[in-house]
């Protein structure tokens, strides 16, 4: 039965109000009866002369009610327990119904208390005795059908019809054979009270009835176990059929469900152990679900904390960062599983280790210990996109836990990728199978991909630029989500500018916050260790080792794994440049820029580190030192890519990747990146062609007067929110 939505359960709607006729409106009474007064009614009359009205409780009016339409007086909706045709009278069966005999089949939950005397049952034989049959009405109500009532004798097995005779005070039934043709059956559910997940832990041992959300399902070695969720928490519930055989197949995730079983403890927490689980339908499971999402949304609304450094553009992002915490956090309570995809160097790592360090205890807290294993994954990705190739395997394993598992499809959360249009063909592959993707990056973004997400932070949308890593947006975010883990990210907006060589104000800022633990080497070691790592790693998370070189660990393991991996990354870098830099040809363009080209392909060794990106990067930091004050553009290649690096040379990367599609469109280009930082692919055949076309571009861009010289390692000079905003308009 659902109660009236009209008016709430009560049978009647409010319409106005009139006099109480009580005490004519005054709100008070001069006389009461001294021996039904109460306390203050007493006070009452002697300090001011007179009582409230027992009536209207002093106002002088009451209301003026009429009778609920919607539901008739009766204030909810009564089925009939048989063919659930609704009634207009607090009915069980509808008048058709009860023209047969109604026959009831207990619930397994149900006990002999449950039982009415004289009510017809449905039973199964379960044994045969020389003074009568034993009958068996659920798995544990038992009862005796004696000789001298069985006409025939039964088989063991045999379905049978019994009307309760007695119910002894030891417990005992006695049952009679009940011969009808024809009958309605109804199902007897066991009634309990209400309960409420988060207060089962007062409730051990007891046997108790909750409804609420299937969140998960998971088959064990044993019992099958199902994760259920309702406006105050979470429970797991347990069902065993047999070992490893999934019980209650028919009910499987996001189902709203009707439990009833007893509340033990396993392991220290709250689990109820299943005696009857029944899907709820219509009004009853909406209702439920309407509770449930409420009190998700309210539990999570992110935390709203003040930024750790002073910034008008986090300020004006502010927004995007909240709605982006709080899908999370929602994910989280939902049992949802998070899959965390980033870009694999400093920045991308970085921004994923603050999100990941801040949802794990989220996970655990809510899903329990091992919740993390089957409900989190984080994966690097080696392009600064999402590949087909990333979604292919994200929808593998997604694919794969919900058929073995019945979980949810995950929520997708992109970091340090996910803006540009190459990000598209992926995400067009995630909508079909329904998965949800959120945005965090600072990639110069392209408006196509926001159709695809649920939420999109980057700074560009608020006039911004790369400047603000991606790092630093995700720590913030992190604290947003869970701010007792401040202290142990703090450091990581600093580890993030430095390695993508911020020259944001905010990026100082940051530095100069940790200064009193990290030196700038310092943090130039930690970002090369993560680079160098990353490599070696390729699509691995590498947790252990990342925690480790990102200083969530011992602090004497963290000096000790940064200071080797970066000794030898400094060596395969000095071994790759003493190949390449003499093969380097240097020659100034129209535009007055210095050009500076290598062929990474001939001229570095493969397959190692660094790789082409980083050979071509710490190409240009030499020759900007060689060449200082002047703009110059690095153009490293190979068969079918470039990699390009400016300073000095206010380029749009994904503006010249769209023309040179325009212009050469059997060369397959693709690409993009930040405005003067990023990559151009293309088709080997036309390698000619579009490095021709690419330079012809490269040397149209304006260029920049009196650059300053910078020391060695230092930042490449970064476009101004003003050159953003112009590039923009040009786009």
């Amino acid at each position: 039965m659902n109660l009236c939505d009209k008016c709430g359960g009560k049978g009647y709607a409010v319409v106005g109000e009139k006099p109480c006729p009580n005490c004519g409106g005054t709100g008070k009474t001069e006389s009461i009866s001294l021996g039904e007064a109460s306390a203050n009614d007493v006070n009452d009359l002697i300090e001011r002369g007179a009582a409230k009205c027992s009536v209207c409780k002093g106002s002088g009016m009451i209301p003026l009610t009429e009778t609920c339409e919607a539901c008739g007086g009766l204030g909810r909706e009564y089925r009939c327990t048989v063919c659930g045709y609704i009634l207009n009278t607090k009915n069980e069966l509808c008048e058709r119904c009860a023209k047969k005999p109604l026959v009831h089949v207990l619930d397994q939950a149900c006990d002999t208390s449950d039982l009415v005397t004289g009510e017809i049952y449905q039973g199964k034989v379960s044994g045969i005795a020389s003074f009568g049959a034993f009958v068996d009405l659920n798995d544990q109500v038992r009862g005796l059908a004696h000789n001298k009532y069985l006409k025939t004798k039964p088989e063991v097995g045999d379905s049978i019809l019994v009307r309760v005779r007695n119910v002894l005070p030891n417990g005992n039934i006695e049952l009679e054979p009940a011969d009808l043709k024809e009958y309605n059956t109804v199902v007897v559910e066991k009634d309990l009270p209400l309960s409420k997940t988060g207060t089962l832990d007062k409730l051990v041992g007891k046997l108790v009835c909750i409804k609420g959300e299937v969140i998960q399902v998971k088959q064990t070695g044993g019992p099958t176990i199902f994760t259920l969720a309702d406006d105050s928490g979470l429970v797991s519930c347990a069902a065993f059929e047999r070992a490893g055989v999934r019980a209650y197949p028919e009910i499987d995730s996001d189902m709203v469900v009707r439990v009833v079983g007893e509340v033990t403890l396993r392991n220290n927490q709250v689990q109820i152990e299943i005696k009857s689980m029944k899907r709820l339908w219509g009004g009853d499971a909406a209702q439920v679900k309407a509770e449930i999402e409420s009190a998700i949304d309210r539990r999570a609304e992110p935390t709203e904390v003040p930024f750790l450094v002073e910034s008008d553009f986090l300020t004006k992002l502010k927004p995007a960062m909240m709605k982006v915490a709080k899908e999370i956090r929602r994910a989280i309570y939902k049992s949802k599983p998070i899959v965390l995809r980033h870009h694999a160097d400093a920045d991308g790592i970085t921004a994923a280790v603050a999100i990941e360090t801040a949802i794990l205890p989220l996970i655990k807290e809510i899903g329990g210990t091992d919740a993390e294993y089957y409900n989190y994954r984080r994966a690097p990705s080696k392009a600064p996109f999402y590949e087909l190739e990333d979604v292919t395997k994200d929808l593998s394993y997604a694919l794969e836990d919900q058929t073995r598992h019945g979980q949810k499809m995950p929520l997708v959360i992109l970091m340090d990728n996910g803006s540009t249009e190459e990000d598209v063909p992926a995400m067009k592959q995630a909508q079909v199978y329904g998965l949800e993707m959120l945005v965090v990056d600072h990639h110069h973004p392209d408006e196509i991909v926001d159709q695809y997400l649920i939420a999109h932070v980057n700074p560009a949308h608020v006039g911004g630029d790369f400047g603000l890593t991606t790092g630093i947006l995700a720590t913030e975010i992190a604290r947003m989500i869970n701010p007792s883990v401040e202290s142990k990210i703090e450091h990581f907006p600093a580890v993030s500018a430095v390695g993508d060589r911020s020259e944001a104000p905010e990026a100082a800022e940051y530095i100069k916050m940790i200064s009193d633990r990290y030196s700038l080497d310092d943090l130039r070691k930690i970002a090369l260790a993560l680079d160098y790592e990353a490599f070696w790693l390729r699509f691995n998370e590498g947790r252990g080792l990342i925690n480790d070189i990102l200083s969530l660990g011992r602090l004497d393991r963290h000096q000790r794994i940064v200071n080797l991996l970066c000794q030898q990354a400094k060596a395969a870098i000095d071994e790759q440049l003493r190949a390449s830099m003499p093969n380097v040809k240097v020659q100034k363009i129209p535009n007055g820029a210095v050009l500076v080209v290598l062929d990474v392909e001939n001229f570095a060794h493969k397959f190692t580190f660094p790789p082409p990106g980083k050979t071509s990067g710490e190409v240009h930091d030499r020759m900007c030192q060689k060449h200082a004050g002047k703009p110059l553009v690095t153009l490293g290649y190979g068969p079918d890519f470039a990699v390009l690096r400016s300073r000095g040379v206010r380029m749009n990367i994904p503006q010249m990747v769209r023309e040179l599609m325009a212009e050469i469109p059997n060369g397959g280009v693709s690409g993009g990146g930040h405005l003067v930082v990023g990559s151009i692919k293309f088709v080997g055949g036309m390698r000619k062609e579009v490095l021709a076309k690419l330079v012809e571009k490269i040397s149209a861009y304006p260029v920049d007067e009196n650059i300053p010289v910078r020391p060695p390692g230092g930042s490449p000079p970064r476009e101004s929110a003003s050159e953003v905003a112009d590039l923009t308009q040009a786009r």
